[in-house]
């Protein structure tokens, strides 16, 4: 935990660098597609005379002034797994950006959908030497919070502290200053894969960048498709990408469970394609253009041109009704939204206060999918889209952009974090013996 915690206060710090120069790209990798947007930090109130347009929770610090996106290559599952396609890509869409924009970005803050999530849920707790509550005590028990051995090919992505508690009156959102004997935290660990974030800090540095900062698609989603109510009283925000689909749930402002889906919209295209014998493309055409999950009576009698160019008229002249596509894309869709359920279940969704879920993503638009969403998660569910920011172009405010809009919200005002505390050495989280001993070998 001792390099890991070096290494996200590095980034930090490179962050912030870059948001005093003034200009920062945020970088969504997707399995579907790769958005880049730019951003300029010019503070509150530098451009309401200019569009109109006032500040919407906090975003008046930002503006979008580049923004680009392209088909992604070589990821799968929200994972690399073709380092060269994959920089190909990069390149593109963060060219593309800058000449919109008319800057050069050296930093960029990245999101991802893969690298199999798991989320703990940690305490700890200390006595104060003094009554008051001070930073160095909330650095103290954070670091008292006993960390799970996760594994050697994991790290943690996510340390958010999610409650505080002073003797006996919990639901703190910030102790410092308060008057106390005992304080006590509550802290949301997320792990990732190592190597997949190896993979993508890797990848982004033969694009000449330099990472400034790394983020879940399923946290960043939340923070864009949830209104202030919603993740107050407890919600669930599902993004269906296109290799995976990520789920988050958040109460009291903080994300407390994440986990993700390797299924995603991708699986329903070549679902198509093979039950429809057609290419890629054409189904996902098909998909966008009339796809569905709920049957009515009138999808027998619609039917739609398949196409083709084999040369063979009766094979490119085929039609097929709506129903039989229906048919086709609903066991995907119902296969994905039951492991949802199952992950769901696991997190104890139901025993929070309020349990709606708010559907988002580019796998989202399927039609009627909150109607079946509803049948089998049994919750209140509704389609979200990303919230506006400013300068975000009109084909970046769908579904599809609700990472890359979270990853504005997140860049701009980031949650406080572990590293954001001065811990000491010597009293990193889980130091065991073991570690002690370790280290004593690599240095004597």
């Amino acid at each position: 935990m001792t390099d890991l915690y070096e290494t996200q206060r590095a980034m930090r710090r490179m962050r912030k660098q870059a948001m005093d120069r003034g200009v920062i790209a945020i970088l969504d990798v997707g399995t579907s597609k790769i958005a880049c947007l730019v951003l300029r930090f010019d503070g509150p109130g530098r451009f309401r005379e200019s569009d109109g347009v006032g500040s919407l929770a906090g975003q008046s610090s930002f503006r979008v002034i580049g923004a680009a996106t392209t088909r992604s290559r070589g990821v799968s599952f929200g994972e690399i797994d073709a380092m060269q396609e994959t920089e190909r890509a990069i390149r593109t869409a963060v060219q593309a950006a800058q000449k919109m924009a008319g800057v050069r970005v050296d930093h960029v803050i990245a999101a991802f959908a893969g690298a199999r999530p798991r989320s703990y849920g940690l305490d700890g707790s200390i006595e104060l030497a003094d009554s008051t509550v001070s930073e160095a005590d909330v650095a103290r028990v954070l670091a008292s919070c006993v960390v799970p051995d996760f594994g050697a090919g994991r790290q943690a992505l996510h340390a958010h502290p999610v409650n505080f508690a002073i003797d006996h009156r919990s639901g703190l959102i910030d102790p410092r200053g308060q008057i106390g004997n005992r304080l006590t935290a509550d802290m949301h660990l997320l792990t990732i894969e190592t190597s997949v974030v190896q993979n993508l800090l890797y990848c982004i540095k033969r694009c000449d960048l330099e990472l400034a900062g790394l983020a879940s698609s399923g946290y960043l989603s939340g923070l864009s498709a949830l209104v202030e109510d919603e993740q107050e009283l407890g919600s669930a925000c599902i993004d269906m990408g296109g290799g995976a689909t990520t789920l988050s749930v958040f109460i009291k402002k903080h994300m407390i469970y994440a986990d993700s889906v390797r299924l995603g919209g991708d699986h329903i295209t070549r679902d198509i394609s093979q039950g429809l014998q057609v290419s890629p493309q054409k189904a996902e055409w098909i998909k966008t253009r009339h796809g569905g999950v709920v049957a009515t009576g009138m999808d027998d009698r619609e039917m739609i041109p398949l196409g083709g160019d084999t040369g063979d008229w009766e094979h490119d002249q085929r039609n097929v009704s709506r129903s039989e596509l229906i048919g086709i894309m609903r066991p995907r869709v119902e296969e994905i939204l039951e492991e949802v359920r199952v992950r769901l279940d696991a997190a104890g969704f139901d025993h929070l206060p309020s349990q709606k879920i708010v559907l988002t993503g580019g796998g989202s638009q399927i039609l009627g999918l909150d109607e079946l969403a509803s049948r089998i998660l049994g919750q209140q569910v509704r389609l979200g889209r990303p919230l506006r920011v400013q300068g975000l172009p009109q084909a970046a405010t769908g579904p599809a952009f609700s990472t890359a809009v979270g990853l504005c919200l997140y860049s701009a005002n980031p949650q406080d974090e572990w590293w954001d505390f001065d811990i000491p050495a010597d009293t990193y989280p889980a130091r065991s013996f073991k570690r002690a001993m370790k280290w004593f070998r690599d240095n004597w």
